[in-house]
């Protein structure tokens, strides 16, 4: 289990989980296999923290961020947010759990309704899980309005109207219409102009210093991650093969898929970018279908073992809350942590600043 911060509450423990989607074919529909999307994940998300999730397409962070909320059934594994398990709970139980668990999504224009306005759609979460008067409901809607920065005007617009940061805001208002603990962000930015990215970021931090909020935020933008998260955890084919802090993960990364992802973040200054090694994977991801055997990585790791293709690496404590899946650390010694380890202080980003691109 991924779990480090004896002093700190934990509000989300995931445990084991997976989630695996049947492959079928023939006229009966036959299970002939599974795509393994999430295989086997554990980790802890303290109270007022962002975890950062972090890795290629494809490597099951979304589908992961989804599960936690249970938008889809696990295969195995628990979830428990509150100390509640949410895996395991009846459909009338889980709904009466979704007030306190919410979701941003990658796609602004794609997860509002067109056809309804923007007092409407923020309305909505409202209207399904509270008694409130039509006035309340109202005073309820423009409060959201202006926690995010939106004009009470626009409440009977429709999201055609807005630009992609404005309709983000109107996503983060409906997330926020419940006042939930624990928010997945699934890729907030990702669809965002660069000159927007960061406002929406400054804003999602603006209001978990406010409101004291919880983040899981996935993103495979690694230089905005670097801003906003607390710890970061790296996925790769289903698996996280790092988690560390901050400072540590992007100071020293140990695992060679981290290394290999780092050294793709483009540098602001250009001396340090060309003296630095760039590392490049060769092949392809293999398929979450038919994975390979021992480690996933091993078909295109630069530091690849004979062990490596036989045995699957287990996650091991390097140092006080870093934990490495790679058998190259099967004989490291706990080591004490380091002050850049426990420091903490997150940047307040510029919306003018042309670094903040994406990483890999």
């Amino acid at each position: 289990m991924f779990d480090h911060a004896p002093s700190q509450k934990t509000l989300v423990e995931v445990d084991g989980l997976k989630l695996y989607f049947p492959i079928t074919a023939g006229l009966f529909r036959r299970r002939v296999g599974d795509v393994k999307a999430v295989d086997g994940v554990s980790f802890n998300i303290y109270q007022g923290e962002t975890l950062g999730l972090v890795g290629e397409s494809g490597c099951g962070k979304s589908t992961c961020g989804r599960a936690l909320l249970r938008l889809y059934n696990v295969t195995d594994g628990s979830i428990r947010i509150g100390g509640v398990d949410i895996a395991r709970l009846s459909a009338d139980a889980l709904r009466r759990m979704r007030p306190t668990m919410q979701m941003v999504f990658q796609d602004p224009q794609a997860s509002l309704n067109p056809r309804m306005t923007v007092a409407g759609i923020i309305g909505e979460p409202l209207d399904e899980h509270t008694t409130l008067s039509r006035a309340e409901k109202l005073a309820r809607i423009y409060e959201l309005m202006d926690a995010v920065g939106l004009s009470r005007d626009f409440a009977n617009r429709y999201p055609h109207a807005f630009s992609g940061g404005q309709r983000q805001r109107i996503g983060i208002a409906r997330a926020l219409a419940l006042n939930p603990r624990f928010i997945v962000c699934d890729e907030p930015i990702a669809a965002l102009d660069v000159s927007i990215q960061a406002q929406v970021v400054n804003l999602l931090e603006e209001l978990q210093d406010r409101l004291g909020l919880t983040y899981l935020f996935i993103s495979h933008d690694l230089s905005m991650v670097r801003h906003i998260a607390d710890r970061v955890a790296v996925m790769y084919l289903g698996k996280i093969v790092e988690l560390a802090t901050r400072e540590a993960l992007y100071e020293r990364p140990m695992h060679p898929y981290t290394q290999a992802l780092l050294s793709a973040v483009p540098e602001p200054d250009p001396v340090h970018e060309a003296s630095r090694r760039r590392i490049i994977l060769t092949g392809d991801v293999p398929s979450p279908a038919n994975p390979p055997q021992g480690c996933n990585f091993c078909t295109r790791c630069p530091k690849v073992m004979e062990i490596c293709r036989r045995e699957e690496p287990a996650s091991r404590e390097l140092e006080p809350g870093r934990f490495v899946a790679c058998h190259l650390y099967e004989t490291a010694t706990t080591a004490g942590a380091t002050a850049a380890e426990n420091g903490s202080g997150k940047t307040r980003l510029s919306t003018n600043n042309p670094t903040t691109q994406q990483g890999v």
